[in-house]
């Protein structure tokens, strides 16, 4: 939008890089241009400013298809006006002296001959399709409506023209949807339960194979504790067997001992018997021929001992 500073008498416009000035004073152009900034008397002035930048307009219309099925169809048109003295001249753009404002709604009636022309060419070409054709038409659509938008007389003579068209979807209702939409549904479910069940099968498959694991490990450990208790067998029979053999060696060993023992206390004992035989016979030869008197004297001193 143009900038208009006001003064007394005159006026002051300064309009932007974007927007075409035109400035008509008593049917003659005084200023033609992009980017102008001038100065003019507000009551003998007529001023047009067209946009020249290029600017998108969003579409949702309806079609029906060849098989009686209601379609939305969403898309947006850019569009840029090339030639301004024409656009000017078919569509209301002057703007008001004083505030520099639009007096009238030349772009919204840009979008709505945009939006009827577009609404047809899709419709046409829609009709002419089953549902199912026409969800998956998107990128014809779009060549089709972009076509006819360039090749449009109104439009050429309005000097208007279609930079570029995007189709983002075509849909049917909800519940039309809802129905197409059942059978992949379906599909995919099919597909996560067949991937459950493979998943459940190949864990059953290594539990399984855990379980082997598991018991031929167990079985290797009993096997391991079978010979361990056999070898803990032997050793303890050879220990028992060696601690024998010990007690017989000590056994032999004391009685061989005590034998020998009890012969030297024998021969000691006899010994000793014979010493004491010697000696009492050796004190009996004494005492032979000792008047019987002596004797008597003799024991009794021993009595009395």
């Amino acid at each position: 939008m143009a900038d208009i500073q006001r003064y007394p008498i005159v006026r002051h416009l300064r309009g932007t890089p974007t927007g075409h000035i035109r400035h008509l004073q008593s049917g003659r152009i005084k200023h033609d241009g992009t980017g102008l900034s001038f100065w003019f008397r507000p009551l003998s002035a007529v001023i047009s400013e067209v946009p020249v930048d290029d600017r998108e307009l969003p579409l949702l219309f309806h079609a029906r298809t060849a098989d009686f099925q209601d379609v939305t169809v969403q898309a947006t048109v850019a569009y840029r006006i090339v030639d301004p003295a024409t656009a000017s001249t078919r569509l209301d753009f002057s703007i008001d002296p004083n505030s520099g404002r639009w007096r009238g709604n030349p772009l919204a009636q840009i979008g709505s001959l945009l939006a009827e022309l577009a609404q047809q060419y899709a419709i046409d070409l829609v009709a002419g399709m089953s549902l199912r054709a026409a969800l998956g038409s998107a990128a014809q659509a779009r060549d089709t409506i972009q076509a006819g938008l360039t090749t449009d007389s109104r439009l050429l003579d309005t000097g208007l023209a279609v930079v570029g068209v995007r189709v983002v979807a075509v849909r049917p209702e909800a519940d039309v949807e809802r129905a197409l939409q059942t059978p992949t549904r379906e599909l995919v479910q099919q597909d996560a339960d067949k991937a459950t069940f493979e998943r459940r099968a190949v864990a059953v498959e290594s539990e399984r194979a855990i379980s082997e694991n598991e018991m031929h490990n167990q079985i290797e450990l009993a096997i391991r504790e079978e010979q361990l208790v056999s070898q803990r067998g032997q050793n303890e029979r050879r220990r028992a067997e060696e601690a024998a053999a010990a007690g017989g060696i000590e056994a032999a060993a004391k009685a061989d001992r005590d034998r020998v023992l009890s012969a030297a206390t024998a021969d000691v004992t006899r010994l000793i018997g014979a010493a004491k035989a010697d000696a009492e016979t050796a004190k009996l030869g004494a005492y032979r021929g000792t008047d019987t008197s002596v004797l008597l004297a003799l024991a009794l001193r021993d009595l009395a001992g």
